[in-house]
């Protein structure tokens, strides 16, 4: 791996990265709003004003993002399209399968309210606009979320336990939910999968990425000069740019570094809902 590169400082709490194909960089600021594109050369454009709570994010195959908040919505070029509003409190991170379907976790409290009742939430599958269906319950605090290289297993995170969770994909149903890895000191947020079935872990609490090999063994990390690490992605050419983002608890604010590494991740595909 490569040292660490500091892309951008000064934001809020960065969530939801996601690179393009021209590898220009897409993240959120959750607390100030708004959703962000940073371009190669630097510069910092402005894509959805605002939006606050944007916790995850995935490009539509039709151009534009899906984004979650305190519904889900396709926006391109500023047109505006809700495909799942229930009237949830909001929704956290998401993703998509081989068949550009969203997983989004659901949030049945806002995550920054201290003493609230947390019943927990869903992980829900959004297959058409305004069609979803519940997957599992019990998720206190939805956050990252995957599949395998062959799209057997998916990855979840729920940050108060400190827990991956890890299901069978069988068809349209998830099965054999089980804990994937825990680490309640360190806890777990965003993630992403590398080809060779290793996951990497943003760790809130942690300051760092930690990756897990596909039997749930810690092996490489990547400290970062933020003890809270929010989300990470993979991007470039050849997908081992590893971006990773913090919640701004440094004197920096939220800041997006950028490092290399030797696996590439697995390439997230559009959303097609």
């Amino acid at each position: 791996m490569s040292e660490l590169e500091l892309l951008t400082e000064g934001w809020g709490l960065i969530e939801a990265p996601r690179v393009d194909e021209n590898d220009r960089l897409y993240f959120s600021d959750v607390p100030n709003g708004g959703v962000y594109r940073r371009l190669p050369s630097g510069e910092i454009e402005t894509v959805v004003p605002k939006r606050r709570g944007v916790g995850g994010m995935v490009f539509h195959r039709d151009g534009g993002l899906v984004i979650g908040g305190r519904n889900i919505q396709h926006v391109n070029d500023g047109e505006i399209r809700v495909l799942f509003d229930p009237g949830f409190p909001g929704f956290n991170d998401l993703h998509t399968d081989s068949l550009g379907r969203v997983y989004v976790g659901s949030l049945k409290v806002d995550p920054f309210e201290e003493g609230a009742e947390n019943p927990g939430g869903e992980l829900w599958r959004l297959d058409a606009e305004g069609q979803a269906t519940e997957m599992y319950d019990g998720v206190l605090l939805t956050n990252g979320i995957g599949f395998s290289p062959d799209g057997s297993l998916l990855y979840h995170a729920d940050s108060v336990p400190g827990r991956v969770w890890v299901s069978d994909v069988e068809g349209d149903s998830l099965t054999n939910k089980r804990v994937f890895v825990e680490d309640r000191v360190n806890a777990t947020d965003g993630l992403a999968v590398d080809v060779e079935g290793g996951v990497w872990v943003a760790q809130p609490s942690g300051g760092k990425a930690q990756r897990y090999t596909p039997d749930g063994v810690a092996d490489w990390s990547v400290a970062v000069p933020d003890p809270m690490v929010t989300s990470l992605c993979f991007g470039g050419a050849d997908l081992k740019d590893l971006y990773l983002v913090t919640g701004g608890q440094s004197s920096l604010g939220g800041c997006i570094y950028r490092t290399r590494v030797d696996v590439a991740g697995v390439p997230v595909p559009k959303a097609t809902i």
